[in-house]
């Protein structure tokens, strides 16, 4: 084998290594976007099919019943704006939640723990890890919108409850992992 053989040969392997990593990013953010949309998708259509159900009028015999045993319907609350200040300090909330994640994911990598949930090279390009960070912060923002346009106020407000409450809590487990333990070392 020729010294140009071998060249030819070692710029080939690292060309399909490139070729690969650039495959195996791509399948790796289309694989994490798949449930999203998924999950999405129903959301969107049961809410479509919510709205469109017709209201049931009850049976004369039941409506006998009912109107006797009936208590004066509460008023429903008033509707407010979508960017008030509980969901403008929600939003922040989640904002900061999403921070939290950035930074404490970021500290765990840089003490050698893999990532589980997305690729290492997901999470070690900086610009792409800022962009999913926001990009969770616009779709719980979305999600919210969508529940405060079809009149469900109260899921509107826990969507982002629960956003802060997981991301917290994983940035809080972020901080707490020990470092990678070099082979053959014992704990």
């Amino acid at each position: 084998m020729s010294i140009s053989t071998s060249f030819r040969d070692a710029r080939l392997c690292r060309a399909r290594k490139i070729h690969v990593d650039n495959l195996s990013l791509k399948s790796a953010m289309r694989a994490a976007a798949r449930p999203c949309i998924l999950v999405l998708a129903v959301l969107l259509d049961s809410l479509a099919l919510t709205s469109r159900l017709p209201a049931q009028e009850p049976t004369p015999e039941v409506k006998s019943a009912v109107t006797t045993s009936v208590q004066p319907p509460k008023p429903e609350p008033a509707p407010h704006r979508f960017w008030d200040g509980r969901n403008a300090a929600l939003f922040a909330g989640v904002a900061g939640a999403r921070t939290l994640d950035y930074i404490s994911t970021q500290h765990f990598r840089n003490k050698g723990v893999d990532e589980v949930l997305l690729t290492n090279d997901i999470v070690d390009n900086k610009p792409l890890f800022v962009a999913i960070e926001a990009a969770g912060v616009a779709a719980s923002i979305g999600v919210s919108y969508l529940f405060h346009r079809t009149g469900h106020h109260k899921i509107e407000r826990w969507v982002s409850v629960i956003h802060i409450s997981v991301g917290t809590a994983g940035a809080i487990r972020n901080f707490g992992l020990e470092p990678k333990q070099p082979a053959g070392t014992p704990p």
